[in-house]
Formats: C-alpha cells, sequence, structure tokens
C-alpha cells in the first residue's frame, strides 16, 4: 500500500473516531448541568417540564400582549418570531416588517397551537440532550455515584399462589412469564419514579439486578420495589371527556398547575378523575398521547383478574386480549357490564389509562375479551399491564449498594491523574531514550487513547474504574510495540543500512513479534470479558479495545510518520537512540 492512500485511511479512520466521540463531546463537555439532570429523566417527566414551561411562557406572553399590545418579544424568544413568520408566510399573509407581541399570537390558531410550538421546543432540546447521552460513552457506578440492588424473586411462592390451577407440566412456562412481568412492573415504576436511565435485567433464574446511577434515595427504592401496582376498572364520562378537551384546547396553559392538579376542578363532574392515556414510547416507556375523565368508583378491582392472554379473533384473525375473572369478580363484572351497555370501561393502572373500550353486551362468565384495532404489541403491553394484577411476585431485596457522587467524582480525578502521569512518564521516557523517534510514540499514544475512547462511545460502553485500569495497562503495551520496532530499526541502522531500509525491514522484522504477542493478549481478554463479569469484565473490555487500537498506531501510523520524514521532510538519518548516526 503507497503512503498517501494510508494517509488517506488514517484521516478516514480519524474522521470517522471523531464522529463517535461527538456524542460524548456534547453530552460531557456542552450540555449544561440542569438539561443534563432533565435529560436523563424519563420521557414522560420530559413531557410534563415541556408542557409546564410552555405554559408559563404562554401565560407570561399573554400578560405582555394584555398590557402593551405593540411590545416586542424578548430576545430568548427570537425563535418564536422566525417561526411566526413561517406561518404567516405558510397562510400567503404579509409578514410585519416590526413584529410586535400582538402579530406573533395572531400568526397562531389557537392557544393550544402556540403552546404546542413552544412545549416542542423544550421537548426536542431536552430529547436531543438524551440522545447524545444515548450515544456517549457512559460512567459506570464506581464513576458516577448511585447504586445497585440485587432482587430475588420468589417464583415457588407464586408458584404455589395459583393452586391447583396450574398444571405441573407448565410450571416453567408460568416461572419465566413471572420474571419477564416482575422486571417489566419494576421497569414501570422506576420509570414512574423519574429515576435517571436505570439498568434492570436478569441474573440467573430468580435474581434481578437493578443499576441506577446518580443520586438516588435508598428507602425510595426500595419502597418502590416493594411496591405493586394498583390496578381496576372504571367507567369512562365520554361526554365530561370531550368538554374537557374543548376547554384544554382553549386554555392548555392555565389548565393544570405545576404539580400536574386541575386548577378549575369545576371543569368535570365532582365524581370524577383526569387521567392520562398512556402507551409504549420508542424507548419502551409509557408516553401519555391523550387525556381521558373517569369516574372515581372503581366498578372492578385487579385482585379478581386470574389470567390473561393475547389471542386471536376467530372471525377477524385480529390480535385480542382475554382475561378470566374469579368467581367474585365474574358476578360484579356482568352485573355491571349488564347495567353499563353502550358506555366506556378504562383500565387504569398506577393512576394512568392503558385501554379504553366500549361495552358491547353483559359480560357474564367470568371470561372477558377486550377488541379493537390492536397491533400485536399494543395487545402485549395491555396483557402486561393486567398481568400485574394477578402474576404476583414476591420480592426480597438480597443486597444494594449506594456510591455517593463525591466518590465518584474523586475517582474520576483519580483515575484521570493515573493516566496522564502513567503516559506523561512513559513519553518522557522514549523521548529521552529514542530521541526524536520517541515522537513518534508520543502521537501513536495520544492516537491511541483517541480511537479507544472512540470505540468506547461507538459502541456506548460504559467506563469504570476497571476500565481506567485495562487503558493503563495498554498505555504500557502499547509502548512495547514501539520499543520492539524501534530497536529493530537501530540493528539495522548498526548494519550500515540507509535510513529508508532501516526503517522499513525494522517494521517487517517487527511485525510477527508485535502480532504474537498482541493476538495471544486479546484472546485471553476475549474469554475475560465473556466469562468474567464486573470489574473483570470492564477491564477485559478496554483492554481487548487497547490491543487492537495500539496495534494500529504502533505499526501503520508510526510508520506513517517515519515515511512523511523520509519523503515530504527528505531527513536523511534516523535520530532514535544514543550513539546512532
Amino acid at each position: 500500500m503507497n503512503k498517501r492512500s494510508r494517509l488517506v485511511i488514517l484521516i478516514a479512520v480519524l474522521a470517522i473516531c471523531f464522529a463517535f466521540l461527538w456524542p460524548s463531546i456534547c453530552w460531557y463537555g456542552r450540555t449544561p448541568k440542569e438539561v443534563q439532570a432533565l435529560a436523563l429523566g424519563s420521557t414522560e417527566n420530559i413531557k410534563d417540564y415541556a408542557s409546564v414551561k410552555a405554559a408559563e411562557d404562554v401565560r407570561a406572553i399573554k400578560e405582555i400582549a394584555k398590557k402593551d399590545p405593540t411590545a416586542k418579544l424578548d430576545s430568548q424568544y427570537a425563535w418564536l418570531e422566525k417561526d411566526a413568520a413561517k406561518k404567516y408566510k405558510a397562510l400567503d399573509e404579509k409578514v410585519p416588517s416590526d413584529m410586535t407581541v400582538t402579530d406573533v399570537l395572531k400568526a397562531y390558531g389557537s392557544e393550544l397551537e402556540f403552546m404546542n410550538v413552544i412545549q416542542a421546543k423544550y421537548r426536542d432540546e431536552i430529547l436531543k440532550a438524551k440522545n447524545y447521552y444515548t450515544n456517549s460513552v457512559k460512567l459506570g457506578l464506581d464513576l458516577s455515584g448511585g447504586m445497585n440492588v440485587i432482587v430475588r424473586a420468589d417464583l415457588d411462592a407464586a408458584v404455589a399462589e395459583q393452586g391447583d390451577e396450574l398444571a405441573a407440566e407448565n410450571v416453567e412456562a408460568f416461572k419465566k412469564e413471572a420474571m419477564e412481568n416482575a422486571i417489566e412492573n419494576l421497569s414501570s415504576r422506576v420509570d414512574r419514579f423519574g429515576l435517571s436511565s436505570p439498568v434492570i435485567r436478569q441474573q440467573g433464574d430468580d435474581r434481578i439486578y437493578i443499576e441506577i446511577p446518580g443520586a438516588a434515595q435508598a428507602d425510595t427504592i426500595n419502597t418502590l420495589i416493594m411496591g405493586k401496582g394498583v390496578l381496576n376498572f372504571r367507567l369512562a364520562d365520554m361526554a365530561a371527556t370531550d368538554k374537557f378537551k374543548a376547554y384544554y384546547a382553549q386554555h392548555p396553559a392555565t389548565t393544570f398547575n405545576a404539580a400536574g392538579e386541575l386548577m378549575d376542578k369545576s371543569i368535570i363532574p365532582e365524581d370524577c378523575e383526569v387521567f392520562g392515556v398512556y402507551t409504549k414510547d420508542a424507548y419502551g416507556l409509557d408516553e401519555r398521547v391523550d387525556w381521558l375523565v373517569v369516574k372515581k368508583e372503581i366498578a372492578l378491582d385487579g385482585k379478581h383478574i386470574k389470567s390473561a392472554e393475547v389471542r386471536a379473533d376467530e372471525f377477524t384473525n385480529q390480535p385480542q386480549v382475554a382475561f378470566n375473572l374469579d368467581t367474585e369478580g365474574a358476578v360484579i363484572f356482568g352485573e355491571f357490564t349488564g347495567a353499563h351497555v353502550g358506555d366506556y370501561l378504562a383500565i387504569v393502572s398506577d393512576d394512568k389509562v392503558k385501554s379504553n373500550a366500549r361495552i358491547q353486551d353483559a359480560i357474564t362468565g367470568g371470561s372477558v375479551s377486550l377488541t379493537g384495532s390492536f397491533t400485536v404489541e399494543e395487545a402485549n403491553n395491555i396483557k402486561k399491564v393486567l398481568q400485574t394484577a394477578w402474576l404476583n411476585v414476591p420480592l426480597e431485596v438480597e443486597s444494594q449498594q449506594v456510591i455517593g457522587a463525591s466518590l465518584g467524582e474523586e475517582a474520576i480525578e483519580q483515575g484521570i491523574k493515573a493516566i496522564i502521569l502513567g503516559l506523561s512518564l512513559i513519553l518522557v521516557f522514549m523521548l529521552i531514550f529514542y530521541k526524536a523517534a520517541g515522537i513518534n510514540a508520543v502521537v501513536a499514544q495520544i492516537l491511541n487513547l483517541y480511537i479507544m475512547f472512540s470505540i468506547l462511545s461507538a459502541f456506548n460502553l460504559t467506563v469504570t474504574l476497571s476500565s481506567i485500569a485495562g487503558m493503563i495497562l495498554t498505555i504500557g503495551m502499547a509502548v512495547d510495540a514501539n520499543v520492539l520496532v524501534f530497536e529493530r530499526i537501530k540493528e539495522e541502522l548498526r548494519a550500515g543500512k540507509s535510513r529508508p531500509v532501516a526503517i522499513s525491514m525494522g517494521f517487517d522484522n517487527a511485525f510477527w513479534a508485535i502480532m504474537d504477542s498482541n493476538i495471544t493478549t486479546f484472546i485471553a481478554a476475549i474469554f475475560l470479558s465473556q466469562l468474567g463479569t464486573g470489574a473483570i469484565q470492564g477491564f477485559a473490555v478496554s483492554l481487548a479495545i487497547g490491543v487492537i487500537s495500539s496495534v494500529f498506531t504502533a505499526l501503520f501510523v508510526s510508520r506513517l510518520i517515519f515515511d512523511f520524514d523520509t519523503d515530504v521532510l527528505k531527513a536523511k538519518k534516523v535520530s532514535i537512540g544514543w550513539g546512532i548516526k
């Protein structure tokens, strides 16, 4: 491969690495702390925050317009003037040359449209930061602070609770489904508390590992882990819902206060409550998509549900959700549905409406089918909601560890100091011992770390203290490759070879020695990453990445620098050690 091709490859690699690093740079270097805190919350919390801020801004702008219709918007709302100008152009109307607050308000068809524009601005800013975080290098608990919890699910107790209704051959399938349901419930509860980007995964057959970065209260976490979801069926008041939506469309900024409570309770009947209608978003978390007014009186408690499944409708082949009730629940549900044929019945889980269906006929016998234009995914989501009522798995906190944020910051500082000190000492040694050729090692080491962090960012990997240890070890191994090459070049120079020949033969002779040592290290790192856990796995992953990047910088980048000196700078000699001419 000629030198120009190698240079093009190097530039391409550096550019790709920068693209991989960009989210990490934006998240850790360009995103304010307050925006980071919001971005780490759930999508529901982000939406609620954007709604509250947008409502405050709408009220403030309308107040300005009321006091002085000819006033202009503050500089912080300059973007609104541009958006309003686009609205005027879209309506084929003349854009006011000197836009006032009144002109801005006139550009929007309703207060709700105006509020939605401002809300989208806040939401998009936070979601953009959230996307940076998703694609950036993560910090482990030992660096960022937080807590990890191991929860044991008592599957035997869940099986025993089913009694004779569960056949022996179905026990294993039941346990598997019970674990999936327990994880789903925990994910929903942790998200509902707005906690930062939790990691929740199954560990073994009956353990659940929960990792929550950032400041977290142990008592709060334990409460939500040990708690049980509340599920019930309530009658929906569609007339009140339509009235509420009409009111909300006209007064979006003054319908709810910052706590999410109705500011004017008279807009819905006294015996009703208004809840959000939720579905799963792209992240698999609950997202509010609508509002529904339901009766406060509970029609049927979820404790009466005995089982739930998704099946295909025998006539339309569309997905439907079927569930069975116990004897008492069957009687209650039969009487209720018989008295409310034509009305709508909502499934409410933890104050969130998960489904709202019309009662076609009286449903007796305890076997209920929910039909509608469900996708398979939507039907499965409703099934999981119903499972929270009957598939109850007792959970027990087996162990938990809390790491303070200050300790995490101290660990980061010490890790950075260790990397800088180790790198500096090695590079000083290389410059003293190998003179000008040591600059090659300096450049190679800096690029080595650059590429390592880029790969970590590309795969959204987590950096821990053990990962930093792997990086420090990689620095030493990378220098070892440079030492092998430099010593081979020195041998060729002592034999009287010219600069180009000595460099070429030096790299060729050192190639397999470098490859052999790094391949064996890489194999060991791969086995450690697959078989190890926790700190061992973090160390192995960073070591494996470091092996790849160090081979590239030692053999490819360093060689290119030598060739640049030879061909461009026209160097005749190699400054590579004392006593070498």
